[in-house]
């Protein structure tokens, strides 16, 4: 599974390196790094960061980077990816986040649930969302010494499936990608559980919010992961049919990636 660095401020930052592929080789470490949000790194935290990054992709709503931007590093490139351009609770944090709409959600988790996986199913299908993933993987062709990072909010959900891609497209098998997908949970038990505090806050003592809805809001599961795979099951007729028509990932371009990012 991706291994996470160590960082003090970001808890979610994790390399792709040393993931096995169907044909037994592996990711090349410091290449492919996922993330959360870089905005609370901090001193010791950026220098690592402009160390080891040529390249950072961000995911975010313009609100969101607005709100919480990224750290500047020298010498770094920096692409804007929005993949979703509305708020979305569980998936987006603007400050702004309607109020109704996330209390609602935090009454019944069976709501909560349908609301991940329809995002999920948006993700998958959206030809809006596909072009900023088929410019992530042009991106990723390019030819560079130091890793490239991406990231959205929690790392999880738009960075997730840019993650899924370059799985796919490197060979990764179905079961460590899932894997891989749920590890966020290990990584962000901490902070989730802060944001639940805040939630709680925000809907009010009067509000009979519930926590299992909470948790499915902010936690990777396996139904939003199957939700997508469905989606591009139904829109295109499953994962290489989206990498070759949807995201426009030649053979050609498949075998730069994995000689410039397999060992």
């Amino acid at each position: 599974m991706s291994e996470r660095i160590k960082m003090n401020r970001l808890n979610n930052t994790r390399d792709l390196g040393g993931m096995i592929t169907a044909d037994g080789r592996r990711i090349r470490p410091g290449k492919l790094i996922r993330s959360g949000h870089l905005y609370y790194a901090d001193e010791a935290d950026c220098a690592l960061l402009a160390d080891t990054v040529s390249v950072i992709v961000d995911f975010r709503t313009a609100r969101e980077t607005a709100e919480k931007p990224d750290p500047v590093f020298p010498g770094v490139k920096y692409h804007a990816l929005p993949v979703l351009t509305e708020s979305s609770a569980g998936i987006t944090r603007e400050e702004g986040t309607d109020r109704n709409s996330m209390v609602s959600l935090m009454r019944e988790p069976e709501s909560a649930k349908a609301h991940m996986c329809r995002m999920y199913r948006t993700i998958g299908s959206s030809p809006e969302c596909a072009a900023r993933y088929e410019t992530f993987v042009r991106i990723l062709l390019e030819n560079r010494e130091k890793a490239v990072l991406w990231h959205c909010t929690a790392g999880k959900d738009r960075a997730g499936f840019a993650s899924v891609i370059i799985e796919e497209l490197l060979g990764v098998s179905r079961a460590d990608i899932y894997e891989d997908y749920l590890m966020t949970n290990v990584f962000l038990r901490e902070e989730v559980d802060a944001l639940m505090g805040e939630l709680k806050q925000m809907a009010g003592a009067g509000e009979a919010v519930s926590e299992e809805s909470m948790r499915i809001l902010f936690s990777a599961d396996r139904e939003y992961l199957d939700a997508l795979y469905d989606a591009i099951e139904e829109t295109c007729g499953g994962m290489e049919t989206y990498l070759r028509d949807v995201l426009h990932v030649s053979d050609a371009d498949r075998a730069i990636l994995k000689e410039r990012y397999l060992q």
